[in-house]
């Protein structure tokens, strides 16, 4: 295991991340706690330090599970948990950006994880009520009273992420240093405005999801998958992240064959492109097995013809203003007919 620094920070966080929604069996389809010991376990004797959890993770266990599991080494773990997202109380407050939900969020998060700090607080998901004001005033309270050492934001636009660390560096707030966002070869959207943003501003990226919900492992294009596997795709809560259109299974069958010709599995495969890409990819387990073979993923390189293979299966139409700025009639303009004897840092990240 290689570790990096988080983004424009000096904390140093393993290349692949732990991530414990399945640290649990509330929602009917994790891990036992047995289970998740031992994914915990080796993901550390593996040299892994970067756990992701949330607050509303199998309603509390994963925060819990962990707070036993990390307890004699708690000062090697870089903890990540997660705010915003209420348990379903119908309290107007129990969820959201706002100061209110953020501070009763932490102060119980703490308690679960047997902690009297969090080393990355992530925002879950943005909920366009919260002026940004406030949202990176109440973050730099709790960095100044030592709950949280370092802040980050999920799931959120390029445009929230960007105003708030203008806003926090103008205020002299503390900013986001990470990133968290779908992304797999299946999702690809994020490289239009996200993946620009975060490397402009020297913000570290995390991928969720990275092997599309299980669509990457080829246990469903191979028909492998298990009646528990079938149900978490079936379940309620994870039904809306799960597209089989005719695009997707193209690109899942890609992997499968690429892994086949590389002899590894698609999973793997699919990990290695995203860390290919500077991401870190958030890998979660229901099953030892499963993180042994995820673990792998960063012990081997795809070659050129492959990684070709994988992006033309899964490009995406970057988009107006991306693909307006690629026109030879929009470049002669701007760049007044000198284009191409330019070195244009900008425009490559476009």
């Amino acid at each position: 295991m290689k570790y990096k620094l988080l983004g424009k920070s000096g904390l140093r966080v393993s290349e692949i991340c732990l991530g414990t929604m399945t640290f649990g069996e509330d929602w009917g389809w994790g891990s036992s706690k047995a289970e998740s010991q031992k994914i915990y376990q080796a993901f550390r004797e593996a040299g892994g330090n970067f756990i992701d959890t949330a607050n509303i993770y199998t309603n509390g266990t994963s925060e819990k599970f962990l707070g036993e599991f990390m307890a004699s080494e708690r000062e090697a773990v870089v903890l990540a948990t997660k705010y915003s997202n209420g348990f379903g109380t119908n309290n107007p407050n129990g969820g959201g950006n706002h100061r209110k939900n953020m501070v009763q969020s932490v102060e119980a998060s703490l308690k679960r994880l047997n902690t009297d700090y969090i080393d990355l607080l992530w925002l879950h998901a943005w909920d366009f009520m919260t002026p940004e004001e406030e949202v990176m005033r109440a973050f730099d309270d709790l960095v100044k009273a030592g709950k949280v050492l370092y802040i980050g934001i999920s799931d959120a636009p390029a445009w929230i992420v960007s105003r708030c660390n203008t806003i926090a560096e103008l205020r002299g707030w503390t900013s986001f240093i990470g990133l968290q966002i779908e992304y797999s070869l299946i999702e690809r959207t994020p490289e239009r405005d996200l993946l620009p943003m975060a490397r402009s501003l020297d913000i570290g990226i995390t991928a969720w999801s990275p092997l599309a919900s299980g669509w990457l492992t080829g246990k469903y294009t191979k028909g492998k998958a298990t009646i528990t596997e079938e149900r978490r795709l079936d379940n309620e809560m994870m039904s809306g992240f799960v597209d089989k259109s005719e695009r997707n299974i193209n690109i899942a069958k890609t992997v499968d064959r690429i892994a086949e010709a590389a002899g590894q599995t698609s999973a793997k495969v699919a990990l290695n492109w995203i860390a290919r890409q500077g991401v870190i990819p958030i890998i979660g387990a229901r099953k030892l097995t499963h993180l042994q073979d995820n673990l792998d993923c960063i012990n081997f390189s795809l070659d050129s013809e492959h990684i070709k293979e994988l992006n033309e299966a899964s490009e995406i139409a970057l988009g107006f203003p991306h693909e307006f700025y690629q026109q030879d009639m929009v470049k002669n303009f701007l760049y007044n007919g000198t284009f191409d004897a330019i070195e244009s840092h900008r425009y490559s990240q476009i």
